[in-house]
């Protein structure tokens, strides 16, 4: 299929296909070349039957902002000889075939060395990217106060940017986050790193609630979302569900990963509960 003229027009697309149907879009995360390319590109095909949008990390040598199953998915990925261009490769794959919204979570890092076709740095990194069919960057070590060139690049390129707002974020800096995120704001629902939990902060809707007020952008929440109970219970205030540590382990243990997806998007659904809370 071809690329939109903007990953942001395609997000916006599944963002307001979901809200029409009544539910929270369902954003599941897989970690890019885990464990191998093959059993990767397959995962990743099985949960596109699911998802509203599609989360790929990019393999990092030092992922600080990731729990152990994520830390340990990107070390056999980059062990099992994964990089940046095969994840690319992996984006082409599937951007041929389905036309949900591709979003790549990466560090700073692999952006700032990198060399491709396109040359090098920041620019190139995020023509290529593009080029190879994402629609969005998370981007959750890069302070949209420090991003200024890429998030001009991006936007030069049709690339949405996606930053993180926590718990503990002032108002003054939900504002100026979400001000740089195109698509879509993501808020973490613990201070700390990713992984399932026993159930999701209370904090959390309260921080929806105050993006919201600072922004027409949708909220999707993650990190700690595990469960159908989780992601119910998050459906029930935000506009999306992203769930990562839980599917990266169902895939290491070689376990019903369509069945599991298919649990947790049925749980987005609000069920007659209204749309998600506004600010």
């Amino acid at each position: 299929m071809s690329a939109s003229p903007s990953g942001e027009a395609r997000i916006a697309r599944a963002f307001a296909n979901a809200e029409g149907a009544g539910r929270a879009a369902f954003v599941p995360y897989l970690t890019a070349g885990f464990p191998d390319a093959r059993t990767s590109l397959a995962a990743a095909r099985t949960l596109l039957r699911h998802a509203d949008l599609l989360e790929l990390g990019l393999p990092f040598s030092d992922p600080l902002g990731d729990g152990p199953t994520i830390q340990r998915a990107s070390e056999v990925a980059l062990a099992a000889g994964t990089r940046t261009r095969d994840v690319f490769d992996t984006l082409r794959t599937l951007r041929a075939e389905t036309d949900v919204p591709l979003v790549v979570m990466t560090y700073y890092n692999p952006i700032y060395c990198y060399r491709g076709p396109a040359g090098e740095g920041e620019g190139a990194f995020v023509r290529d990217v593009r080029a190879a069919g994402a629609d969005g960057l998370i981007l959750p070590d890069l302070p949209p106060d420090e991003g200024a060139t890429l998030i001009a690049e991006a936007r030069s390129a049709g690339l949405a940017t996606v930053f993180l707002v926590a718990p503990t974020s002032t108002e003054a800096r939900l504002r100026l986050v979400s001000e740089a995120c195109r698509g879509f704001v993501y808020a973490v629902s613990v201070t700390g790193v990713t992984g399932a939990r026993e159930g999701v902060g209370g904090e959390i809707a309260d921080l929806v609630r105050r993006t919201k007020a600072v922004s027409d952008l949708p909220v999707a929440v993650g990190f700690g979302v595990a469960t159908p109970a989780d992601a119910a219970s998050v459906a029930a205030f935000a506009d999306a569900v992203v769930v990562g540590s839980k599917l990266v382990q169902t895939v290491a243990d070689g376990g019903d990963l369509d069945a599991i997806a298919a649990a947790l998007a049925a749980a987005c659904s609000r069920a007659g509960a209204g749309p998600a809370q506004g600010g």
